[in-house]
């Protein structure tokens, strides 16, 4: 699997860039974290939005990996970024977001104010309007096929937006709309130290036929983190989709993800074919599910518990699906 590279570089392909390690910011992650509470959002929004300053603040109920959360008043809520690795992906919802609005079909994030750095937080920051909903999950959806030809449609509309001018794939958003190839160590390290937890042969054959496709079609829209707790639903269907900080024009393939990590069996099917890309994009997808899965049970990376517990349950599905199809 080692040295396996995209095919040389076409109008619409992307470029190849190597990437840091995963782990290189996680102590100064824990360390910013740590240190973003409700008394810092509360000084942050009293010196710089003062007509707001006598709301209530208190964090939400999943606050989230990349951005800690908090509600503001009633209508609003406040994300900052946890770790200097997050920070940019402010201006990008912050420019990005009010332009998709009129172009899709379910509410995303509305920016109301930017904060800068202040009392010793030292990133910027934003102001939402509050969308009301839950996470999703197999649980709480009403129908999975519903909920899959809705996210698929929502994700065809955002495709079919301009993307002259939009941010390429990089550090910022880790590389979401690239090349597979930038995560090809990792992959070869996950597998090597799952050893016998997982058929290894397996996952080199998804990945290695996956790392011998690429998209060579105009770059499109990418929302880059297509994942259940940034789906939510309003009794059991879809209502809005948030965080939108990893956005990039580029390979589609990164958003299938889901395809393996939340939806199964038919609802998979209607997924696909609602969102009609061709076979070797839905290969890809299926090798971002398996990336991310088997970094993570491998330890290679920080997490959230919810996706700990899954990346056995992805690592089976995606393996699984290949053995039968063999595609």
């Amino acid at each position: 699997m080692r040295g396996l590279r995209p095919k040389p570089q076409t109008a619409g392909q992307l470029p190849f860039v190597r990437p840091k390690s995963p782990r290189a910011h996680v102590g100064k992650m824990a360390s910013a974290a740590s240190s973003i509470d409700s008394g810092l959002v509360r000084r942050l929004v009293a010196s710089q939005f003062p007509q707001w300053a006598d709301l209530s603040v208190r964090p939400v109920a999943r606050s989230g990996w990349d951005n800690r959360t908090f509600h503001l008043g009633d209508g609003m809520l406040v994300r900052l970024p946890s770790a200097q690795a997050y920070a940019a992906q402010v201006a990008v919802e912050q420019r990005w977001l009010p332009f998709f609005a009129p172009y899709l079909p379910l509410p995303i994030p509305e920016p109301l104010a930017m904060g800068t750095p202040n009392h010793g937080y030292p990133w910027n920051w934003s102001v939402y309007r509050w969308i009301p909903g839950e996470a999703s999950s197999r649980e709480n959806i009403s129908s999975l096929p519903d909920f899959s030809r809705q996210l698929a449609a929502f994700l065809t509309s955002l495709q079919q937006i301009d993307a002259t001018s939009g941010p390429q794939p990089g550090p910022d958003n880790f590389y979401r709309g690239g090349s597979l190839a930038v995560y090809d160590d990792q992959a070869s390290s996950a597998i090597a130290a799952l050893g016998g937890r997982i058929d290894g042969s397996a996952a080199v054959r998804v990945w290695s036929e996956a790392l011998n496709t690429y998209w060579d079609r105009p770059p499109v829209w990418v929302h880059g983190d297509i994942a259940a707790g940034n789906l939510l639903l309003t009794q059991g269907s879809l209502s809005a989709v948030i965080d939108f900080g990893q956005l990039a024009v580029g390979d589609p393939a990164c958003d299938l993800a889901i395809a393996w990590t939340l939806l199964r069996g038919d609802s998979r099917k209607a997924f696909c074919k609602t969102l009609a890309l061709d076979p070797s994009t839905w290969q890809r997808g299926r090798a971002w599910a398996l990336w991310k899965a088997m970094i993570v049970a491998a330890g290679m990376t920080a997490t959230n518990a919810d996706e700990g517990m899954l990346c056995w349950q992805v690592i089976d599905e995606v393996l699984g699906e290949h053995e039968q199809t063999g595609a």
